[in-house]
């Protein structure tokens, strides 16, 4: 009787201590249950996790937003087709004159569309020399006057400086050509006819007419020099601006690193800053030889044109691209507008080239690449 009493309150405490205990039957440790049979604990189950969900983090555009972005594609998009259109005019203006001379009208110097002889190896070879003189002439300019503005001057003289380089980019094309004809021309001629004389055995300084040696000044008048100076003084704003901008990005880091190491000014702007923006010179220049190439009434109003391939920059007479399409077109019947739009294409492609490749030479140049400081 005893041990049955002892047993039964057993199991009540039991039960008191663990409902678990008794609804299973047996009681145990750590809140495992036991099988009566003394089986194996059988593990409670883990909660199942409930599956991760990611977080966008792609920002919604605000209405503001959204008319601007809209707004930038559209004048993008208008930009270039407006360009592709001037192409296609171009191209289908030209097509009765290109049609006609046919490969010709690269090679042949003359130009008369009546006739159907006409092509533009003179007009472009003007073309190229007047732009190629003006480089010699911008690039130097531009150089030093983006060095002067970005590393050597007072920051309020720079502002002075800036506004007026940027306001020389503002004179009309027709300012600087009455400058050029009734100012520089006269005064340019006795530095031409020096050239000529002490660099004559360089072909292209040389004035001759059937190989006779000429110093008359009327030989050296509207000739591709002095319409080439015209024209760099007049891409001179826009190559500064490109190339103050990519020195003054050049890395404070390394500039006073040179001056540290005891270099000079002029050491410093060599080895660090000319090498930093050497992108943007390169860009610079290109640019202004873009729009040189370009020029028209400056250069029409200085030059004498002429249908011949002139290899002497000094000489009297040269052309250009532009100045024969804006002599040309009033007088032009249909046949030679057409031919005009055909030397109006390959103007069009060749600087649409340059302008490409320059900006993509700028947009390259990168923050200290190629400095060796």
């Amino acid at each position: 009787m005893k041990d049955a009493l002892d047993t039964a309150f057993g199991t009540q405490e039991t039960a008191l201590i663990d409902p678990a205990v008794s609804a299973t039957g047996s009681g145990g440790l750590g809140g495992s249950s036991f099988d009566v049979s003394g089986s194996e604990p059988k593990p409670e189950s883990e909660p199942q996790s409930e599956p991760e969900v990611r977080r966008s983090f792609a920002a919604r555009l605000s209405i503001s937003d959204a008319i601007f972005r809209a707004v930038s594609y559209s004048a993008g998009i208008t930009t270039v087709v407006i360009m592709l259109c001037v192409g296609l005019f171009l191209s289908l203006r030209a097509a009765d004159a290109l049609r006609v001379s046919g490969f010709s009208f690269l090679t042949e110097q003359a130009w008369s569309p009546e006739t159907q002889t006409f092509g533009i190896a003179a007009v472009l070879s003007g073309t190229i020399t007047i732009a190629l003189v003006g480089m010699c002439v911008s690039v130097p300019l531009a150089l030093g006057t983006s060095l002067l503005i970005s590393e050597i001057v007072s920051p309020k003289l720079k502002s002075t400086l800036v506004t007026l380089v940027d306001l020389m980019a503002a004179v009309p094309s027709v300012v600087f050509g009455l400058w050029g004809a009734f100012f520089l021309q006269a005064n340019i001629i006795p530095i031409a006819q020096w050239i000529s004389t002490y660099f004559a055995w360089i072909p292209i300084f040389a004035v001759t007419t059937d190989g006779e040696k000429l110093t008359d000044a009327s030989a050296f008048t509207s000739s591709a020099f002095i319409a080439g100076i015209v024209v760099g003084l007049m891409v001179v704003p826009t190559q500064t601006s490109v190339m103050r901008e990519a020195f003054s990005q050049a890395p404070a880091g390394e500039r006073e690193g040179a001056l540290a190491l005891g270099s000079t000014r002029w050491g410093m702007i060599r080895e660090v800053v000319i090498p930093f923006g050497r992108g943007g010179v390169i860009g610079g220049t290109m640019l202004g030889l873009g729009r040189a190439l370009g020029e028209t009434i400056a250069v029409y109003m200085i030059i004498s044109p002429v249908f011949v391939i002139n290899w002497e920059v000094l000489k009297t007479g040269t052309n250009s691209v532009s100045a024969l399409i804006a002599l040309r077109y009033g007088e032009s019947s249909e046949f030679g507008l057409s031919a005009l739009m055909a030397a109006g294409l390959v103007l069009f492609a060749i600087t649409l080239i340059i302008n490409f490749t320059a900006s993509s030479v700028v947009a390259r140049s990168r923050s200290g690449a190629e400095s060796e400081a």
